[in-house]
């Protein structure tokens, strides 16, 4: 076998891992349909960085066939949702909001059933933060928290952006929106960036959508929950631009995000799941990596980022092994410093400057 032939079957094996990575995120957003395809107009998951000793995810169950109503899944344990929400890397905010809001829900059945008076519960929220912080996977676990509480009856999240409910002709965003509806009753809405719908010109039938909504969420108040999500300031803007829209959501979950060592950990996580062994001199520099590459979170992505990120690193581990005689076992799960240092086109194995000795005119360490 030449060179080359060698180099391309590493960069198979290695695309390979990349693809069974891709394939347990489709397979998850599989089991919130209960088991249908992956809709056209939801986008790609977003999903917060789970810690190794995680639950691992359950297989999609099968396809109900045709005509036949999907058979609803069973209430999970309570306890095993909130130990899957603590093994997520970050999100310590969150973490605490949807723990509070547990108690929340516990205290108001408590009452009923006891006869006392309880206040009406509303439980539509607002999730604001930077593309990848977590937004879609917390909603899909509130989904399922709700209906191990019994608030919903499914359990199930479908997601949708502007393009999901808005169509292009007088009468038909009704239509659309209302199919969305539908499909998430016993569920969860998920409204990505939700501020589209406000449309910039009078035509536009965002309004129609948010109108379609909000009336759902007062027609199935006691089996729907919405959530919306997206950037910070202008989800501020969106919901009180709507009287309608400030009366409903009255819940709002911030997503910070991710620190340089949260982002480490998620990296260090993706590579123990891949079954890959980080170098010891190559750590701190995936973690210089990360910093220079989160310059700016909202374009990095976050645990977005990461992923492409160690993605790059593998590419790089693979025109290496390219070059070797032979291949072994650990040589194919060994992440090394040059590897690192090539992703970041660096490939003369310097140290970069530090910016802050930079800015003062001093040399780095």
């Amino acid at each position: 076998m030449d060179k080359k032939d060698k180099k391309d079957e590493i960069i198979l094996q290695q695309l390979e891992v990349i693809q069974t990575l891709t394939e347990h995120n489709l397979r998850r957003m599989g089991t919130d349909f209960w088991g249908a395809p992956p809709k056209p107009e939801a986008k790609g998951p977003e999903t917060p960085a789970q810690a190794p000793e995680a639950p691992r995810e359950k297989a999609p169950e099968e396809s109900p066939a045709a005509g036949e109503r999907p058979k609803e899944a069973p209430p999970e344990k309570l306890e095993d949702l909130q130990k899957e929400l603590d093994g997520y890397i970050g999100l310590a905010a969150v973490k605490r909001e949807v723990r509070s809001l547990i108690d929340l829900v516990k205290v108001h059945q408590l009452r009923e059933k006891n006869g006392l008076p309880v206040q009406e519960l509303s439980l539509h929220m607002v999730f604001s933060g930077s593309p990848g912080t977590g937004k879609t996977t917390i909603a899909r676990l509130m989904a399922r928290i709700f209906h191990a509480l019994g608030i919903l009856s499914k359990g199930q999240l479908v997601e949708v952006d502007r393009s999901g409910l808005v169509a292009g002709y007088v009468g038909q965003t009704a239509l659309k929106t209302g199919k969305a509806v539908e499909k998430a009753l016993g569920g969860v809405l998920f409204i990505d960036e939700a501020y589209a719908l406000n449309g910039s010109s009078d035509n536009d039938f965002g309004q129609e959508a948010i109108d379609t909504v909000l009336k759902a969420m007062e027609d199935h108040r006691d089996d729907l929950v919405v959530i919306a999500a997206g950037y910070d300031d202008l989800m501020d803007r969106f919901i009180h631009s709507n009287p309608g829209l400030e009366s409903r959501f009255n819940r709002f979950l911030h997503f910070e995000d991710y620190t340089p060592e949260e982002l480490l950990a998620i990296f260090k996580m993706r590579c123990a799941k891949g079954c890959y062994e980080l170098e010891e001199a190559a750590e701190g520099l995936v973690r210089d990596f990360l910093r220079e590459e989160n310059r700016d979170p909202a374009s990095f992505g976050n645990a977005r980022g990461v992923r492409n990120v160690f993605e790059r690193i593998l590419v790089c581990q693979a025109n290496r092994l390219a070059g070797l005689e032979t291949v072994t076992r650990e040589d194919l799960m060994k992440l090394t410093a040059a590897d690192v240092l090539a992703a970041r086109g660096r490939e003369d194995g310097k140290a970069e400057e530090a910016p802050e000795k930079a800015a003062l005119g001093e040399e780095a360490p």
